[in-house]
C-alpha cells in the first residue's frame, strides 16, 4: 500500500522541479519531502527521481508512476469530499489575466480540482481591465490580475517591475524611426504603461502587432518585429531584457486577488488560499504587506 503523503510530495516535486519549492508549497520541511521520496522509492524498489546539483527530474520509472499517483490522489480527494465533514460544492467563476495563465496557473488548478472535486470551476482568461469589467456586472466571482501602482482594489499578492523585451535589442533600437511596439489591445495595463513612459520622454512609437494572446505577442517578438513589455519574471524565453539606460524606466505593476461581493465565501477562500500559497515572488519581485 503506497502512502498518500509520499505520493503527494512526489507529485508536488514533479510540478515544481525543486525540493525546496515543493516543501514550501506543502508546508513541510525540505528534509521531510526528501524522506517521502526515499521511502516511496524503497517501497517500490525503483529510483523515481534523478537529482544532482543542477536539476531534479523524474526517471523513466518516475514518469510511469506519475499518472497513477495523480489518479490515487484524485480519488482520495473525491472520497474525502463525499464523506468528510467539509464538503464544498457549487460553482466558482475565476478570471485570470493572460500573462499569469502562461506562467503559474496549472499547478493551482490541478490542486484545486483534486482537493474540491465537487466544485464546478469555470475559468475565464482575458486582459485585467476586461476581467474587472466582467466582475462588476456579476459574471466573475474571483479575479487574479494586475493593477496600476496607487490603485487600492483587491488583495495585494506582490509587486513586480515591467521590462522592455526584444529578440535583438541593438537591432530594434538602431532602426532610428519610431519604436515598434508589440502589445495587447486596449485597455491593457502594460500597453498603457509603455505608451505613457514613451510619451513622457517624447519618444516616437508605433504599434506593429496587437494580439489578445501572449503566445501571439511572443511569436511576433521572437520574429524580431519589435519590443514587448512584460513583468520581469514572466519574460518569455528567447527574448532579452533591454537595459534601463536604453529606454524609459517603466513603473511596476501589482498582482492582486479581487473577490466579488456576495460570492460564496468558503469557495473563494479555498481557491484564494491555494493561489496565495503557490504564487510566490520570483527574482525581481517584491512581496508587500
Amino acid at each position: 500500500m503506497l502512502n498518500l503523503h509520499h505520493l503527494n510530495s512526489f507529485v508536488m516535486l514533479q510540478q515544481t522541479g525543486s525540493f525546496t519549492e515543493a516543501a514550501a508549497r506543502l508546508g513541510i520541511g525540505q528534509s521531510t519531502v526528501t524522506q517521502h521520496i526515499q521511502r516511496l522509492e524503497k517501497s517500490l524498489g525503483r529510483q523515481l527521481v534523478f537529482r544532482d546539483t543542477h536539476q531534479v527530474k523524474l526517471t523513466a520509472e518516475g514518469e510511469a508512476l506519475l499518472g497513477y499517483a495523480r489518479g490515487m490522489l484524485d480519488m482520495n480527494g473525491k472520497v474525502a469530499s463525499l464523506f468528510g465533514e467539509s464538503r464544498l460544492r457549487g460553482r466558482l467563476r475565476l478570471g485570470v489575466s493572460e500573462d499569469v495563465v502562461a506562467s503559474r496557473l496549472t499547478s493551482i488548478l490541478e490542486d484545486f480540482i483534486r482537493l474540491y472535486p465537487l466544485v464546478d470551476l469555470e475559468l475565464t482568461v482575458a486582459l485585467s481591465a476586461v476581467l474587472y469589467q466582467m466582475q462588476d456586472i456579476g459574471d466573475l466571482d474571483l479575479v487574479l490580475a494586475k493593477r496600476h501602482i496607487g490603485e487600492t482594489h483587491g488583495r495585494l499578492l506582490y509587486r513586480e517591475p515591467l521590462v522592455w523585451l526584444a529578440r535583438d535589442p541593438d537591432h530594434v533600437l538602431s532602426r532610428g524611426d519610431a519604436l515598434p511596439l508589440i502589445a495587447f489591445p486596449p485597455p491593457s495595463i502594460t500597453r498603457r504603461v509603455a505608451q505613457e513612459a514613451l510619451d513622457r520622454e517624447k519618444m516616437a512609437w508605433r504599434i506593429v502587432c496587437t494580439c489578445g494572446s501572449l503566445s501571439g505577442l511572443t511569436a511576433a517578438a521572437r520574429a524580431g518585429m519589435g519590443v514587448l513589455v512584460q513583468p520581469r519574471s514572466m519574460a518569455p524565453a528567447g527574448l532579452k531584457e533591454i537595459p534601463a539606460d536604453r529606454l524609459p524606466v517603466l513603473e511596476d505593476v501589482e498582482f492582486v486577488l479581487v473577490p466579488r461581493r456576495g460570492a460564496d465565501a468558503a469557495l473563494m477562500e479555498a481557491l484564494s488560499s491555494l493561489i496565495v500559497a503557490q504564487i510566490a515572488p520570483r527574482s525581481g519581485s517584491t512581496t508587500l504587506p
